[in-house]
């Protein structure tokens, strides 16, 4: 049988949470506010499937470029190309340097 290539492929541990972190995230994650410019850390949250950006950018920093509705727009390197990346607030997080 043919493997599946869907957007969760090979994230088995990759989205995957601690023990003790299980279950839903705190609903604060959601109401976060970040401003263009403002460089941001793409962690998934697993929990939370609805803006979830494809599982390749998870780790990645990248600079808030705007907003797409309750989603951001964030511009990440990847390799020499420049992309942008649509995700939720609760998968990002601030960059503390």
């Amino acid at each position: 049988m043919k493997a599946s290539k869907g957007t969760r492929t090979k994230t088995r541990q990759v989205l995957q949470k601690k023990p003790r972190a299980r279950g839903l995230s705190p609903i604060t994650k959601a109401f976060q506010i970040f401003e263009s410019g403002e460089k941001v850390n793409i962690v998934i949250d697993p929990s939370v499937h609805k803006g979830m950006p494809f599982s390749r950018f998870h780790g990645l920093t990248g600079v808030v470029v705007g907003s797409r509705g309750a989603a951001y727009e964030v511009s990440v390197k990847d390799g020499n190309k420049t992309k942008t990346v649509v995700a939720r607030p609760e998968h990002l997080v601030r960059n503390r340097l």
